[in-house]
Parts: C-alpha cells; structure tokens; sequence
C-alpha cells in the first residue's frame, strides 16, 4: 500500500537520510501529518519512498530524538502529541486577554529564543525543510495559503530548538496568532515582507550564528508588527 504523504517526496544530492527527515519535518510543521497519526511500517513506507529501510531507519531515529515521534513496541512510530499542558492553558485564558499587542509580545518573547537554539542545533535535514517552506512562498499563492507555509516555517524553526517545553509554547502561539497573521498576509507586498524575513532568518541558521539568527527574528517579528499597524491602526 502507497503512503499517501509519499507524494512531494524529492531525492536531492545530499544525504538520503536528512531528505527522509525533511519531508517528515514539513508534514508534521505543517499539521498534515496530525498528532497522534500512526505510520505505516518500516517496510511499507520505504517502498513508498522508494528507499532503503536503513535509510528510513536512521530518519525515524532522528525524528524520534527530535521529539517528532515516538516508537512504540507493538504500537509501530506515532506522531507525537503537543504538550499537554498547552492546551489547557489555553482554554482557561480568556478572548479579551488574546488580544493583538499581547500575541506580538508573546512572540518577541519566544521566537527570537527559538531562532537562537536552533542555529546551534539545527540538522540539515531541517535547513532542507526550510528551503523548501521558502521556495513555495516565491510562489504566487493565496491568503491562507501564505499563513500555512508561514506557521509551517516558524514550527519547523521550534522543533528545530529541540526543547519539547518551548516547542509546546510555540504551538499553543500559533493558536493565538490567527488574527495577526491574517492581517500581516493580506496582500502581496506584506506576503513578500514575510518571505525576505523568513529569507534572512534561514541564512542565519545556515551559518549556525545563533545571536546573528535571534536578530533577524527580532527584525522579522518588528517588520510584522509594522505591517499589522497598517492594517490594523489601533494595534
């Protein structure tokens, strides 16, 4: 049987392993891979990748120390869920407290954090996911699927900090940042915006410069919080 998420699967020069990785780190960022999904077994899937099953292995391996999934005796490789504790955070704050300026400053707060562990702990497979998120954002593309490709993005950068507690509070952030990044991804030129920041965040991580990568996320989260004013003057 096919793995359905086998398709968009792309073989490059670079290690078969950290590619495996890649892919896996998209879905998962990206929620198409839910929380909770059971994978298909080791052989099935390396036939629908069309890979060894060492290759495979090592990048189960790899997402498991990354805290993605988890291997399970008689369970086979699961999605991971997010912290549980998030959640309920959550649900106990209130709609008048979720407001614009308190998620902007949530996010100056945690993601400047995240960019710096990352550019210390990033793997290349997480830089091969990141390029792609980046070359889907040159792309024409619509409203919501700007905001998808820019969670996937700012997700991929959390789990690349390898700390399951901060990665839990980026998630429960992406829950309060709908109504802010729906105002930062209106049009063209603030979709263009994100994608020169998002741009120069990655060349940062590249160079595994974490105070050079803590920056660009700092002048990233402000060029956000500009375009959110504009549409959104009493921001």
């Amino acid at each position: 049987m096919e793995f359905p998420h086998s398709v968009g699967f792309v073989r490059r020069s670079t290690s078969i392993g950290a590619e495996i990785v890649a892919h896996f780190e998209q879905l998962i960022s990206s929620g198409e891979l839910a929380p909770g999904t059971r994978l298909p077994s080791e052989r099935e899937l390396a036939t629908s990748l069309n890979v060894s099953r060492t290759s495979l292995r090592e990048a189960m391996h790899e997402l498991e120390v990354k805290n993605m999934v988890a291997r399970r005796p008689g369970r086979g490789t699961i999605v991971t869920e997010p912290h549980g504790q998030a959640n309920d955070l959550y649900e106990r704050i209130s709609e008048a407290e979720r407001t614009l300026r308190d998620v902007a400053e949530l996010r100056e707060t945690i993601e400047p954090r995240f960019a710096e562990l990352a550019a210390r702990r990033i793997t290349d497979s997480t830089l091969i996911a990141l390029e792609d998120v980046l070359a889907k954002t040159r792309l024409p593309m619509t409203q919501q699927e700007s905001i998808e490709l820019d969670i996937s993005f700012h997700m991929l950068i959390a789990q690349a900090s390898q700390n399951r507690l901060l990665v839990a509070l980026g998630t429960l952030a992406n829950e309060w940042t709908a109504s802010t990044r729906a105002l930062s991804h209106a049009d063209s030129p603030a979709r263009r915006l994100s994608h020169e920041g998002h741009h120069r965040i990655y060349l940062r991580l590249r160079e595994r410069d974490a105070e050079a990568a803590r920056q660009a996320m700092l002048d990233h989260l402000s060029e956000v919080a500009d375009m959110t004013r504009t549409h959104h003057p009493s921001f």
